[in-house]
């Protein structure tokens, strides 16, 4: 049977890549007679060059959002034990991260216990996709080039977006650092170098370069090494042990350019180019005394995206490219078949186009029309496997209307999928039209306090895997639907000359109800499982966020910040078999509290997160309870200037992780690391 035709090998995409970094470097230098500015122009006009690069950033655009909104940017990113994006997001309300253990273990995000695959993840604007399993991999994203990560539960509270970002029951948005340049300059970069606990070694470089005064290029490559060692405690429930994580190790590289423009039109182009490749090993589930592990995973992860922004008076337009191929590789040599060692080779191909336009009727009301086209495929190496194509068109008509005390946005969104496969049977075409209404509004004359509130009606389709893995997969599923109402606040207040200089307030209300959910249940045996529409899930919840900061007098800066989740996720799906049992790994109470304090160029901060306890399965039983775990982290921080004129900074790091080393499960028997550290030391100019 004719396969989809993928035969990139790894040296093939590293001469594809080095031949892009080549056209990048040189097409731009190419094209500056066509953008070169106007010889008339004046200096300022000339260095505008900055405003392509920053983001419109309002100080109250947490607190405008009709959908809620947390943000972490910036030095706030800087200042916490993180080393991926995973970390980071941990201190969200109303976020569960499923942590398989280790510096290289799976790391996924469920919001509002929807699941992991109602969360779309977004790359400076441009979603990552993941056809085979729907989920994206965060501990794999370093923070080294993010500048900030936006959560919005729903959607992203503005119309002018893709179709996609209307697409998903919430939105992860990792924004990459932009180049902003001053007047004579033309080059930006920062060179780190962490180092820790199991055996890290994690150099990076940051190479930002002004081209011209409308291009500008950057460049960021980071390379990771680490043996993935650490001591856990296991019991039989006499005795505790204290054993070593094995097969934990990875090794991983990754290079990511970007090319900004503005052109002579104030129109917009960016380009990116984003290569990853790994090796890991996979410690496994610690069950049946069983400690040593031999399976290995490859990844190798490659794409490329354009974005094209032009504004004309009343009319804008938006239009984005997008072409990804990914591979993966699992082995495992404990599993012996008629023609050898269980390798498994994974291969997908993606091909996404997105056009929006926005029509601006008068000083109070927007329309918004977006139109996306995606085509996935996947190729396996498994025997009987369908090598399926997908086709998705998503249509979005939105609307806002904007009021000095009163925002509404509303949107419909079109989903048409059709599957089609090489062999056997595909799960067909279907066809969803789904509605959402967003609401903010200032009820008195008090700016910083509004009310907000949202309702939005979503699904999420079957993955590849869920369709078509052999002797598992369904062709016969049904999108699993969502339905979501938010009901919240938010405050903020700045005070002049006090103590407490800053305060602000995020509480909201939810409920949400996700019918069909997709689940796996055992068929004849326990080694044939079968995917199935069985469960009806209906979640009530409270989300607070809390933040200050603080000025004791002109040189120290104090900063708090409380998080609290509330959530009961209770299993409605059958009145004779776990009705009304919290699902899987929610806990009903989860919070964290952060805490720094910055004195000259010396910061101190800490950082707690709490998790109560959970159920593994979903039958509330002892023997599925999983305790609730916490853990306290430091970090102390010198940065330096050493050239006030040139810019030059110099800045070390030490970290503390899990300072009272507990031992604890995020996924039962996937251990977490105890105590462990991390050094950084960062140049730049």
């Amino acid at each position: 049977m004719k396969r989809n035709k993928i035969a990139l090998n790894g040296s093939t995409y590293f001469y594809l890549y080095f031949a892009i970094v080549w056209l990048c470097g040189a097409m731009p230098k190419f094209a500056l007679a066509q953008i070169e500015p106007n010889k008339g122009d004046s200096i300022a006009d000339q260095n505008k060059l900055r405003e392509v690069a920053i983001r419109a950033y309002k100080l109250n655009k947490r607190q405008l959002s009709s959908s809620p909104l947390q943000i972490l940017s910036g030095t706030d990113l800087d200042k916490m034990n993180s080393l991926s994006v995973a970390d980071a997001i941990r201190y969200f309300s109303g976020v569960q991260i499923k942590d398989y253990g280790g510096i290289g273990g799976l790391k996924t995000i469920n919001v509002r216990s929807m699941g992991t695959n109602h969360t779309a993840v977004f790359y400076d604007g441009v979603q990552l996709g993941n056809a085979q399993n729907g989920q994206v991999d965060l501990g794999k994203f370093s923070l080294d080039n993010i500048e900030e990560i936006e959560l919005y539960n729903g959607q992203k509270s503005e119309i002018f977006q893709s179709a996609k970002g209307f697409a998903s029951g919430s939105s992860l948005y990792l924004n990459t650092k932009q180049p902003e340049f001053k007047n004579r300059e033309y080059n930006h970069v920062r060179a780190a170098f962490k180092t820790g606990s199991f055996g890290l070694i994690n150099p990076s470089l940051l190479w930002q370069h002004k081209l011209s005064d409308r291009v500008v290029n950057t460049l960021n490559a980071e390379f990771k090494n680490a043996n993935g060692k650490y001591k856990f405690r296991n019991t039989n429930g006499i005795y505790d042990t204290t054993l070593v994580r094995e097969n934990g190790d990875i090794k991983s590289f990754r290079i990511d350019e970007s090319v900004y423009s503005k052109l002579r039109d104030s129109s917009i182009w960016t380009a990116k180019f984003y290569f990853y490749s790994d090796e890991q090993g996979l410690p496994g589930a610690i069950v049946r005394d069983r400690y040593d592990f031999s399976q290995r995973l490859w990844n190798r992860n490659f794409f490329m995206q354009s974005t094209y922004k032009k504004e004309a008076g009343q009319y804008n337009l938006m239009a984005v490219i997008k072409y990804s191929n990914d591979y993966q590789r699992y082995l495992d040599p404990d599993i012996v078949k008629d023609n050898g060692l269980l390798n498994n080779k994974f291969r997908q191909q993606e091909v996404y186009f997105s056009l929006v336009n926005r029509y601006k009727l008068n000083s109070f009301w927007d329309v918004v029309l977006s139109g996306d086209y995606q085509r996935n495929t996947m190729d396996a190496n498994l025997e009987r496997f369908p090598y399926p194509t997908r086709n998705t068109f998503l249509s979005a008509l939105a609307t806002q209307f904007k009021f000095s005390r009163l925002d509404i946005q509303a949107n419909v969104l079109a989903t048409y999928v059709n599957d089609k496969v090489q062999q056997y049977f595909s799960a067909g075409k279907k066809t969803k039209l789904t509605p959402t209404v967003m609401v903010s509004w200032q009820p008195f004359n008090v700016k910083e306090f509004r009310l907000r509130s949202f309702y939005k009606s979503i699904f999420r389709m079957p993955t590849f895997n869920d369709l078509y893995y052999t002797s598992i997969g369904s062709t016969f599923l049904s999108p699993e639907r969502t339905k979501q109402y938010d009901l919240g606040l938010t405050y903020t207040k700045i005070f002049e000359h006090k103590l407490l200089s800053q305060l602000s307030l995020q509480a909201d209300s939810y409920y949400n109800e996700v019918t069909d959910k997709i689940v796996a249940v055992p068929g004849t045996n326990l080694f044939r499982w079968s995917m199935q529409n069985l469960g009806v899930v209906k979640i009530k919840g409270l989300d607070v966020n809390l933040q200050s900061v603080w000025h004791p007098d002109q040189v120290i800066t104090l900063n708090a910040g409380l998080t609290y989740t509330y959530q009961q996720a209770l299993n409605v799906t059958n009145v004779n078999l776990n009705y009304r049992n919290q699902i899987p790994y929610t806990p009903v109470h989860s919070g964290s509290f952060m805490a720094g304090a910055e004195w000259r160029c010396i910061s101190l901060n800490y950082s707690y997160i709490y998790t109560g306890l959970r159920y593994s399965q979903s039958a509330n039983v002892v023997s599925n309870y999983v305790p609730a775990w916490y853990t306290h982290d430091i970090a102390f921080r010198y940065n330096k200037q050493l050239n006030d004129l040139k810019g030059t900074q110099l800045s070390l790091s030490a970290e503390v992780n899990n300072l009272l080393n507990q031992y604890y499960n995020v996924v039962l028997n996937y251990p977490m690391p105890g105590r462990y550290y991390r050094f950084t030391l960062a140049y730049s100019y």
